[in-house]
Parts: structure tokens; C-alpha cells; sequence
């Protein structure tokens, strides 16, 4: 769905342009901040788990499809010792 007019997204475009660089970056990490924190809060209240449970849980939710089965049992048993 695009409900954004070609003319509003050029002035949004030229409008993140002006940003210094590192402004550009720090937004990017800020916004994937929060976007974590929401899967994490979404996760969490959907039942009672440890930390770790949570943890493991959003990595599963972010990065899951990035590794094989293999690499993914090592790097949920770290997160789970931590």
C-alpha cells in the first residue's frame, strides 16, 4: 500500500538527506531500538517467561531466518546462559 504522494515523499527524501550522516545512522539506531523494544514487550506479555525465554525470543523473531539450525542452537544456548 502507498498512500504517499510522490511530491510529499521527494520533500521527506530531501528532508532526510539534509541530515548529517551519523543523524541519519543515530535515527536508523534509534528506530530499531524502539522497534525491538515492541517485539520484546509483545512477546513478553503474551506469557510468563525468563529472561533469557525473552531473549532467545526476539532473537528467533529478528534473526532466526539468518542462520541454520546448527549456528542457531549455539547462539540461543548463549543467550540462555546469560
Amino acid at each position: 500500500m502507498k498512500d504517499t504522494t510522490t511530491a510529499v515523499e521527494r520533500l521527506f527524501t530531501s528532508k532526510l538527506m539534509e541530515l548529517a550522516p551519523d543523524e541519519r545512522l543515530a535515527m536508523a539506531c534509534r528506530m530499531f531500538s524502539t522497534a525491538k523494544e515492541l517485539v520484546r514487550v509483545g512477546i513478553s506479555a503474551s506469557e510468563a517467561m525468563s529472561a533469557a525465554e525473552v531473549r532467545s525470543a526476539v532473537f528467533l523473531r529478528l534473526y532466526g531466518q539468518e542462520f541454520d539450525q546448527v549456528k542457531l542452537t549455539k547462539i540461543l544456548s548463549q543467550l540462555e546462559a546469560t
